[in-house]
């Protein structure tokens, strides 16, 4: 085993050890000089004066510190300013240019920048003068009224008045449309205190109308300009593809447009079921192209499909009622279920249950639905009003008969809304909720006959066809030959 010492390598044992390897080191005899540098590299000469205050090594910190001060205080050059050369002053034109590229704060005035500062060549103006003539367009508001517009764009009291009554012999102002826009030229005025004179007016006040209002001495001249307008429909025509909705979107119909499509088919096949990719849809929508250029689309007119071994045109037909769509053959079919006579929730179904009065087991011969006092009633189909007024527990009655052995009966109303022999149509207001007769609350007692047999209201369905005849259907006829005659993609 062997270890080492400063020396070198030695025997490990005791006393008895001799050295091996290298000779052990001799020690030599430093100078003055190398004795004193080795004693100060070993002081701190800059100790830390926040610790150990007034200990020797503090001392010594401090001194250092002082020593080093005064170095620097007597080998410091001084305070003494630097001559540098001064630009001579800028005068005449020479600083009026000057003074037009500089930064003028707005307390002095502002009048700085790129354009040059006025001289005194400048006469100040004891105000600006006005412009000649003031150039603007207002916008007709929903429900606002002509001539408050035309006030509130600064015209005078006296000319709107004056322009709204010429407006009106046109065309009545209620008639124009929300969002019109007007253009407006004003003139000069005499002072400051009035309002500027109405020089021009002009605006579109139908499709096929502008009007223009000019300046003629102390009053308005108006001049009609009518606009020509093309009332030929369009006419879009496609295959389905994969989407019967995507299809006629890119192929040009308006998004409400194809809605309507869809639920004119949707009376008469399932879109979903019976309607291929490879089918050929055809639409024809109100058009109205004005010379100018504008074009407006209105509502669906013919909603066809063609399937090869079928094909579907549906007629939209409106001969002074509701709108309703029918087949070529003048025939509309209506197929669907009853809804819900008021919004609330069923509270009883039809069916036997314990009566919450009488309190024995009862056959409940309608539906009972829960709604705030006083929520409006509608009738669940077309008919005719048999009977209005208090019938017993039923306390105020309305029965309803429909088509096709069909009737209804609502009870329990606050308020009765139709009278005995009147038609009403499906989603007329016929009453209002209420707690008369036998009631526990406010709700609706809904009730459904076949045949004079209750059933269940909320199962049965109904199918409708209604036929046109006479002259009716002659005119019907006509108009679908017109709009099977018209283009695809008529311009």
């Amino acid at each position: 085993m062997f270890l080492r010492n400063d020396q070198g390598w030695e025997l490990a044992g005791g006393t008895a050890a001799r050295p091996f390897g290298r000779a052990p080191a001799v020690p030599r005899d430093l100078g003055r000089i190398e004795r004193l540098r080795g004693a100060a590299a070993g002081v701190d000469w800059v100790p830390d004066l926040g610790a150990q205050i007034g200990s020797r090594d503090w001392w010594r910190g401090l001194a250092t510190f002082t020593a080093l001060a005064g170095a620097a205080w007597v080998l410091a050059p001084g305070l003494r300013p630097l001559i540098g050369a001064t630009p001579a002053p800028l005068t005449g034109t020479a600083w009026e240019e000057s003074r037009a590229q500089s930064i003028a704060p707005l307390a002095w005035g502002g009048d700085t920048g790129h354009h040059m500062a006025a001289n005194d060549l400048v006469a100040p103006l004891a105000e600006a003068p006005e412009r000649p003539v003031v150039e603007l367009a207002a916008t007709l508001g929903e429900g606002d009224d002509f001539g408050r517009m035309l006030m509130r764009a600064g015209v005078g009291r006296g000319d709107a008045r004056a322009a709204a009554d010429l407006v009106g012999q046109a065309v009545a102002l209620d008639q124009i449309k929300p969002g019109t826009r007007i253009a407006l030229t004003l003139g000069r005025r005499p002072a400051k205190t009035v309002a500027r004179p109405l020089d021009k007016l002009a605006l579109r006040a139908r499709f096929d109308l502008a009007l223009t209002l000019d300046r003629a001495g102390s009053g308005l001249v108006m001049t009609r300009q009518p606009i020509a307008v093309d009332a030929t429909p369009l006419r879009i025509q496609g295959l389905v593809g994969s989407s019967l909705y995507r299809s006629a979107r890119a192929a040009g119909a308006p998004a409400r447009v194809v809605e309507s499509y869809i639920k004119a088919l949707a009376t008469r096949l399932s879109i979903g079921r019976d309607v291929g990719a490879a089918d050929t849809f055809d639409l024809i929508v109100e058009q109205e192209r004005a010379a100018t250029g504008e074009v407006r689309l209105g509502d669906l007119l013919l909603a066809g499909i063609d399937q090869g071994r079928r094909q579907v045109q549906l007629v939209r037909w409106d001969d002074g009622g509701k709108p309703a769509w029918f087949d070529s053959r003048g025939e509309s079919e209506r197929r669907g279920f009853m809804g819900m006579p008021v919004a609330g929730r069923i509270t009883s179904s039809f069916g036997y249950r314990m009566h919450p009065l009488l309190g024995y087991l009862k056959m409940h011969k309608g539906v009972d639905i829960g709604a705030p006092y006083g929520s409006p009633i509608y009738a669940a189909l077309d008919g005719v009003v048999q009977g209005a007024g208090r019938f017993g527990g039923y306390g105020n009655f309305v029965k309803l008969a429909h088509s096709g052995g069909l009737a209804s009966g609502y009870g329990h109303m606050s308020r009765i809304a139709v009278a005995r022999g009147q038609h009403v149509r499906q989603g007329q207001v016929i009453g209002y909720v209420g707690s008369t007769g036998m009631s526990t609350g406010p709700h609706l007692h809904w009730e459904v006959w076949r045949n004079g047999q209750t059933i269940n209201p909320r199962s049965i369905s109904f199918a409708s066809v209604q036929t046109l005849s006479g002259d009716t259907l002659r005119r019907f006829k006509a108009r679908v030959a017109s709009l099977l005659s018209v283009r695809v993609g008529h311009p």
